[in-house]
């Protein structure tokens, strides 16, 4: 059957709770899970606000990942990627087999056991920023200070991209996410970036290394890869994803995740008390903030019936990681920031074959990065008042553009208890 409720104008988009989702997927998951949504393109779709729906479509291979069939829920049309050059390489928009191709020759560079060897660079990478800010002294902007520079520098190193080149990548990549980007400034910063990433590879290829990049050229010269040679265009793709994502989830969560935990000050005593639970957080963390805001689009291949409802063959679909990972079927009190809940398949990092690459090490660089900061600044707070804090809500990403911070120096390992809570 099809939705009974008519078509949601628009995508939810307002927050009440600069850590909460919209208020209005707590109706619509009640009341109409399988909601039809109006896009601006004209056409009609779905959202999908439970979390049992959610993981069921993206792991349903009747529904495709490629982003040129889909409508866009936002006001800004993103970048349709036509053009062969553009798709090489992005395996996020590709369906198996295509995406399987890619996805097997990445995964074994991005095991938990090879992510876990990068712990002690990760420490010393983190320890190096917490020593400027000390030297530099307060006030800091954590985003520009510590967020934005260590995965930046990490996923650099790993890939061999020059971390100086960072000024350029940033700035290409926050036109590419910012929802007022109209589409020749987004075309010029994706070609730039491509244009980039070509040049990195045609280098690498001269001068190969040790790093990410180099091991992928140097592996279509074994036999087990002689069927699956990359060109250069599929190479660049390749790096510019993992660069683009690389840095840009992990540092906004480190910010975020930072002014959350600043907000619940019982929760980062808890966290800092129980340092062997510091995963537990992380997992908890990612669940509560869930920074994809306005989730992940999949269009039907053929009609699929989703909770009785009836979606039909070309129509998109909004998977909500947000609203999935506020289901109270699936966590209970989904509302409350809890860093001691039991592990219970969130979907941060999405669901099913497109589930993301990086998450372990996403997963390492917060666990090191956030007990490091609280102890070496135990007195860590605002510097400004909590409705002064810029919020993302303006990029496909969620985060804060900045977040200014304070604390008292060398002080004992106490948490300062004076920090205004925000709610969520």
């Amino acid at each position: 059957m099809r939705a009974t409720e008519p078509a949601l104008s628009t995508l939810p988009t307002h927050r009440s709770c600069p850590f909460d989702p919209p208020q209005e997927y707590d109706r619509l998951r009640e009341q109409a899970p399988v909601s039809r949504l109006a896009f601006p393109d004209g056409k009609i779709g779905w959202l999908l606000t439970r979390h049992q729906d959610v993981r069921a479509v993206l792991a349903d291979d009747r529904f495709s990942s490629d982003r040129s069939r889909a409508s866009s829920p936002l006001g800004r049309i993103p970048l349709r990627p036509h053009e062969p050059e553009a798709r090489a390489g992005m395996l996020l928009t590709m369906d198996p087999p295509e995406h399987t191709r890619y996805r097997r020759m990445l995964t074994r560079y991005f095991t938990v056991r090879r992510m876990r060897a990068l712990v002690p660079r990760i420490e010393q990478i983190v320890e190096a920023h917490l020593d400027a800010m000390e030297r530099k002294g307060p006030p800091a902007d954590l985003v520009t200070a510590f967020a934005l520079p260590i995965p930046s520098l990490v996923i650099c190193e790993l890939l061999g991209v020059p971390y100086e080149d960072r000024a350029m990548f940033q700035r290409w990549t926050s036109t590419l996410l910012r929802l007022d980007t109209n589409e020749k400034a987004a075309l010029a910063a994706r070609n730039a970036l491509r244009t980039y990433m070509l040049q990195l590879v045609a280098a690498k290829r001269a001068h190969p290394d040790d790093a990410l990049i180099s091991h992928l050229i140097a592996a279509q010269d074994t036999a087990e890869e002689t069927q699956a040679e990359l060109t250069d265009e599929e190479l660049g793709g390749i790096a510019r994803l993992l660069l683009v994502a690389g840095h840009e989830t992990t540092a906004n969560m480190l910010a975020l995740g930072t002014y959350t935990l600043l907000s619940h000050p019982d929760q980062l005593r808890a966290m800092l008390d129980h340092p062997e639970s510091v995963e537990r957080a992380v997992e908890e963390l990612l669940r509560y903030l869930t920074i994809v805001q306005f989730g992940v689009l999949r269009v039907a291949c053929e009609d699929v019936e989703i909770a009785g409802c009836q979606i039909r063959a070309g129509e998109t679909v909004v998977a909500s990681l947000a609203a999935a990972n506020r289901d109270p079927e699936h966590f209970d009190r989904p509302g409350k920031l809890d860093l001691e809940r039991e592990f219970s398949q969130h979907v941060a990092f999405g669901h099913g074959v497109h589930q993301c690459l990086g998450q372990q090490l996403a997963r390492v660089e917060m666990e090191v990065a956030f007990p490091a900061l609280f102890r070496r600044f135990p007195t860590l707070r605002l510097a400004v008042p909590p409705e002064q804090v810029p919020l993302r809500e303006d990029m496909l990403i969620y985060g804060v553009h900045a977040l200014p911070l304070t604390w008292d120096g060398h002080s004992p390992d106490t948490l300062h208890q004076q920090t205004p809570s925000t709610g969520g």
